[in-house]
């Protein structure tokens, strides 16, 4: 009986071994896990250094590829604009031509029914007739005659071609007489009026 309680006795003092050290087992896992926690939580400052400089070179990806596309987007504006002046050139002239056509029409027809008619009056109404069409569809346009019409001599707008002496003086530095229309197109001269002025 004495040898069964010694061994139970045994077994519970190693019971109690056993107890004691899983507590120091769990102090040692601790300072383990602290470690671990140290280290976690030195790998984010490594990744916050990594950061900037991976965000640096996102950026500058970023701004390669926007400077990329601004690049081929303006040489396709440029080529745009240089074929439409181009086109613009050649067919610049399209919406005169096309407005002068009918008086084209008018002349052509004022020709045939000249050759019907000796009156010269008849022809001279026509002549007049067209003349005032033509006029209207350059107006349309945006052209305007200048008006020389006991006007101020304006070298801006005329040009003397000839100085007529003794005109006295309410006539001096005025307009005599217009050998020669000026014309404007939307207020710009685009032909001077060839006038004699009084000196």
């Amino acid at each position: 009986m004495k040898t069964e309680d010694i061994n139970i006795e045994d077994m519970e003092s190693v019971d109690s071994a056993k107890e004691t050290d899983t507590p120091s087992a769990d102090k040692v896992t601790e300072p383990e896990g602290t470690e671990a926690a140290e280290t976690t939580e030195e790998e984010p400052t490594k990744e916050e250094e990594r950061d900037p400089l991976e965000a640096a070179q996102e950026e500058i990806a970023s701004l390669k590829d926007q400077l990329l596309r601004k690049m081929a987007e303006f040489d396709n504006y440029r080529k745009r604009t240089l074929k439409e002046r181009t086109e613009l050139i050649l067919n610049g002239g399209e919406k005169v031509i096309t407005a002068m056509l009918p008086v084209l029409d008018d002349m052509e027809r004022a020709l045939l029914n000249g050759e019907k008619t000796d009156d010269p009056q008849v022809l001279r109404e026509g002549m007049e007739l067209i003349s005032h069409k033509l006029m209207k569809v350059l107006e349309g346009q945006g052209v305007s005659k200048i008006d020389t019409t006991d006007a101020l001599f304006d070298t801006d707008l005329h040009e003397a071609v000839a100085m007529v002496p003794g005109m006295g003086d309410d006539k001096k530095g005025k307009v005599i007489d217009c050998l020669q229309a000026g014309y404007k197109l939307n207020d710009k001269v685009i032909r001077h009026a060839k006038v004699a002025v009084g000196q």
